[in-house]
């Protein structure tokens, strides 16, 4: 006789649950079948009633919608992440070539002219032929360069200043202007006519036109004939035609040649400081060959600027051994023949894709640490979802176990619930993803209308890469892996565990809690491999740091170290317990012991929650210390950089300060101090060693020593008492014969070292005067560079403070118009403004991005963490407080119970991830430097000794007392909910639970 349809072992418990069939149920175990498999009367199989997974899903809609948002949320984050940072990376390179100066960017080709006269080079350096050539040129240059033609210019151009002869021109000091003279291509089109005509005149009549600020600055107007020597000793005469106004300073065509758009009063610096003025003369094209007869050494030049709009981070590589090839390889070969003669290739753009290379190798490390962290943080989280489905299907499996179904069998269909729900989340979270990460403006592979030959082939060749692995110019792969693997993790977590914990049939569950488990064999051997992991890649990290790139075991080294600490907080977990547990029964009422009993009995398995929390703090504290630290060391750069809160100073060196300067800014509001110095640099030092010793300049700068002294203490750099730079009473002009007084002074290492213990003479425009080192100081708020000599500014022969360093709140606004009002040859620095410039580079921003996101998940994921763990047992929660109802506990005693049963495990997660948190950062630090992650941008403030990575007070704590404030919160919003509920049901007779 057969058996009743309810008695199926593939039947589910409880109601509802009604899958049958034999293409549906579990096979049995050893491959029999039960009664039920045998045909029916009349020879055919039953018919299934329903699919297995299309009745799981039905039966549960809430849990499986929780599960997809999971999934959804978790396979976003991993997906957008690899398309986060191929974007911050190729906006980092565009960013580094088109921030750069055009002198540094811009690719330069030069060749020197022989000697000869104007009339035989005439047709050679004639516009057109010029012009073809330059076409020839670009052309070669190889993929993935290509050039902006707006911004392309050739031309002739003297290579040595020349003297003007002319009487008339202006001469501040008695020393004669110097001229370049260059033809530039495409004048017309950079520049527009104010006055005159346009130059024309030819090899024998140069003529040419001047900027308007060239032609205030030098009295030049149209009709004017500017005198120069020529090779023979005669004089070359050049006519100015016209006066132009040039658009776009900035850009490449004018930036790269400052002194083509304006006149530069430039200091010859000998006894005593002397100026002079260097102009430019733009002749016409048609004057090109006129040079020749010049004494200026003529050079034909053809200058290419650069585009970046067109490359992405994985062009580096190929970019790099592009330009080393076009610098020094089978590329400048080529372009030696189409110039046919000796070819020089000047260009930093090759420096600039270095740095760019140098600083992401070393971010990328110290992003991956989080990327880790929050990684772990994620499977965890996952973990434990589908450990909360096993423990709410308990009974289920275990009676399908009994009934002789195999664990294939409910692995298989368990993968097929799972599957149902993860893989079209992961779908859509990839898809999103894509939506919303996309890349800069232009795309990867967009060839412009500039560039090489290669440009179009370029161009199809990346079409054809979109379409098979580049989705919108960021490669699709790493985001299709990562959120394969989270879809993955999603779909065999449940069937695993549940396999694992139902291997054996079980007639019923006994005791699983943490005071009474003991841990397996299997257990303690994992527990030793991972702390063996741990301190290998913490050791690993000290000693090599995060420099390579390729190292992942380091990366791990921080979720590693916080693992093994939630293993040895779960193996301690009961002391406390035990130690608490006997106090706690001579306490008057029942809440306290019972909450601490009912703490003991939670399940051996609590230590997913606590590895998550664990992590999720420990990867916020990371992150804290790491963004505290780049903080940090941009406020102390910007500082340094500043010397204050704000610096004036005149744009050229040893300008003095005009008249009622000082007593003008010290009335401006805001401003709290001042500090008025005098600087003069490449100050030759003597030497104690004598003449062998090799030459070495230094800054010489004279300071007021009580206000000096103040600033220095504010700031913190090279602090002295004001005693030690104790005026020696003799300074001044009365003082210039007086060479041999000896003056105090505080010296940077380097310096000290080289003065020696005995007085030296040193020999500066400020004076000459022997010097004494009294002090060594590492830095000084006055300068920015390694190396100076702080002397008492009273003491010097020549007294004119160059620079006035402010304390204070100050308004820029209100500091530049008090400084406008008195001259316009000094500049005002603001620290406020120099400390935002640090952060301008998209690598900074991006990884700071990466490293904000991570401290958001972790956070989010904690919640998540909390939510699970109290969600597993609430059931078992609710009956407890219904009976303990029926007992007399009151609804106020409810929720103090089930909060102080939460907080145990929330207090031991919050006190091992502050510790775990704490204990790492100077685990890690020696291995971590910031320094280019928070000064990118500024190579030159290497003395401000790196970035270290320091704990952060409140990265440590706040997350902390968010997770056990939290907890106190969902436990108490859990006993609300379970208040307003009936008791019928958690009382009902034979209820399992």
């Amino acid at each position: 006789m057969s058996r009743p349809r309810s008695s199926r072992p593939d039947q589910p418990s409880g109601s509802g649950d009604r899958p049958s069939g034999s293409g549906n149920r579990p096979s049995g175990s050893g491959g029999r079948s039960s009664a039920h498999d045998a045909p029916s009367p009349s020879g055919r199989t039953p018919r299934a009633v329903a699919p297995w997974v299309r009745t799981r899903l039905r039966t549960a809609p809430r849990a499986a919608a929780a599960l997809a948002l999971l999934v959804l949320v978790t396979a976003y984050l991993a997906a957008a992440l690899p398309r986060a940072v191929d974007r911050y990376e190729t906006e980092g390179l565009r960013h580094g070539i088109a921030s750069a100066a055009p002198r540094d960017s811009v690719l330069e080709l030069t060749s020197p002219l022989p000697v000869a006269t104007p009339s035989q080079y005439a047709e050679v350096l004639s516009p057109d032929a010029l012009r073809k050539r330059s076409d020839e040129l670009r052309a070669l240059l190889p993929d993935p360069i290509r050039t902006d033609p707006a911004q392309t210019a050739h031309g002739v151009r003297t290579v040595a200043r020349l003297e003007g002869l002319d009487p008339w021109l202006p001469r501040p000091d008695g020393i004669s202007p110097q001229f370049v003279l260059s033809s530039p291509s495409g004048l017309d089109r950079h520049a527009t006519l104010r006055q005159g005509r346009p130059a024309a005149g030819g090899p024998l009549r140069p003529e040419a036109v001047v900027t308007a600020k060239t032609a205030e600055a030098l009295r030049l107007k149209p009709g004017a004939v500017v005198h120069v020597p020529s090779r023979n000793g005669e004089r070359v005469a050049v006519t100015v035609t016209g006066i132009v106004e040039p658009h776009g300073p900035d850009a490449p065509y004018w930036a790269v040649e400052p002194l083509l758009r304006a006149p530069v009063l430039a200091p010859l610096v000998d006894e005593e400081v002397k100026y002079f003025w260097q102009a430019a003369l733009l002749l016409s094209p048609d004057s090109a060959a006129s040079l020749l007869a010049t004494a200026g050494e003529p050079e034909v030049f053809f200058r290419y600027a650069p585009t970046a709009d067109h490359l992405t981070a994985r062009d580096t590589d190929r970019l790099s051994a592009t330009l080393h090839s076009v610098g020094g390889g089978p590329d400048l070969v080529k372009l030696t023949r189409a110039v046919g003669g000796n070819v020089t290739v000047t260009t930093g753009l090759d420096e600039i894709v270095d740095a760019y290379r140098s600083m992401r190798d070393a971010i990328d490390p110290v992003v991956a640490v989080a990327v880790f962290g929050i990684g772990a943080v994620a499977v965890v989280v996952l973990a434990m979802t589908g450990g909360l489905f096993v423990a709410r299907r308990d009974a289920e499996l275990a009676l399908l176990r009994s009934r002789g179904a195999s664990l294939t069998g409910i692995g298989l269909r368990l993968l097929g619930e799972t599957s149902a729900v993860a893989v079209p989340a992961a779908a859509l979270a990839l898809g999103l993803a894509v939506a919303t990460v996309r890349p800069p403006g232009g795309g990867s592979g967009a060839a412009g209308a500039a560039g090489g030959p290669g440009a179009a082939e370029a161009a199809g060749a990346a079409d054809g890469a979109g379409a098979v692995g580049v989705l919108g110019g960021i490669p699709l792969g790493p985001s299709l892996l990562a959120a394969s693997a989270v879809a993955l993790v999603a779909m065999l977590v449940l069937p695993l565990r549940a396999v694992v914990l139902h291997r054996r049939p079980r007639l019923h569950g006994g005791r699983d809690d943490l005071l009474t488990a003991r841990p397996s064999r299997r257990r303690t051997v994992l527990e030793l491999t991972l702390l063996v992991l741990a301190v290998g890649a913490v050791v690993s990290l000290r000693l090599r740091g995060t420099g390579d790139s390729g190292d992942h075991l380091v990366s791990a080294a921080p979720v590693l170290v916080g693992l093994i600490a939630a293993m040895v907080l779960v193996r301690i977990y009961p002391l406390p317990l035990r130690w608490l547990g006997r106090p706690a029964r001579r306490l008057r009422g029942a809440v306290g012991p019972l909450a601490l009993a009912r703490a003991g009995r939670s399940s051996s398995t609590g230590m997913l929650p606590l590895l998550a929390l664990v992590l999720a703090l420990t990867t916020a504290a990371f992150g804290g210390s790491v963004l505290a630290g780049v903080a940090d060391a941009r406020d102390r750069a910007a500082l340094l950089s500043t010397g204050g809160d704000a610096r004036i100073d005149g744009s050229v060196e040893w300008t003095p300060l005009p008249a009622g300067l000082t007593e003008t800014v010290r009335g401006t509001a805001g401003v709290r101090d001042l500090a008025a110095v005098q600087i003069e640099y490449g100050v030759a030092l003597p030497s104690h060693e004598g003449t062998i010793a090799r030459p070495m300049s230094a800054p010489l700068v004279g300071v007021e020593p009580a206000s000096y002294t103040r600033l220095a203490e504010r700031t913190g750099f090279g602090p002295f008492p004001a005693e030690l730079l104790a005026s020696t009473g003799k300074g001044g002009e009365a003082a210039t014969a007086d060479t041999g007084r000896v003056l105090p002074a505080i010296a940077s290492p380097s310096v000290a070292e080289r003065l020696g213990r005995e007085p030296l003479e040193v020999v500066a425009a400020a004076g000459t005067f022997r010097v004494k080192v009294v002090g060594v100081r590492a830095a000084t708020p006055a300068v920015r560079g390694e190396d100076f000599l702080l002397v008492n500014g009273a003491d010097l022969t020549r007294r004119a403070a160059t620079a006035l360093l402010v304390t204070g709140p100050v308004d820029g606004t209100a500091l530049r118009s008090a400084v406008t009002a008195r001259t316009d040859a000094f500049r005002v620095t603001l620290r406020s403004e120099e400390r935002a410039g640090y952060v301008d580079s998209p690598l900074q921003t991006g990884a700071e991005r990466i490293y904000l996101g991570a401290i958001g998940a972790g956070a989010g994921y904690a919640v998540v963490a909390v939510l699970l763990s109290l969600a597993q047992n609430a059931p078992e929660r609710g009956a407890l407080l219904a009976r303990l109802r029926t007992m007399g506990l009151t609804r106020r005693q409810g929720r103090r119970l089930l909060g102080l049963e939460a907080l145990p495990q929330a207090v031991l997660a919050a006190f091992g991830g502050v510790l775990v948190g704490w204990a790492a950062v100077p685990l890690l630090a020696p291995g971590v430097d910031l320094y280019r992650l928070a000064l990118a941008t500024a190579p030159g403030l290497a003395r401000i000794d790196g970035a270290p990575l320091r704990a952060d007070p409140w990265s440590l704590l706040v997350p902390a007392l968010a997770v056990v404030l939290l907890t106190a919160l969902a436990a108490a919003g859990q006993a609300w909910w379970a208040g307003r509920r009936g008791s019928i049901k958690e009382l009902r007779a034979g209820d399992a639970r």
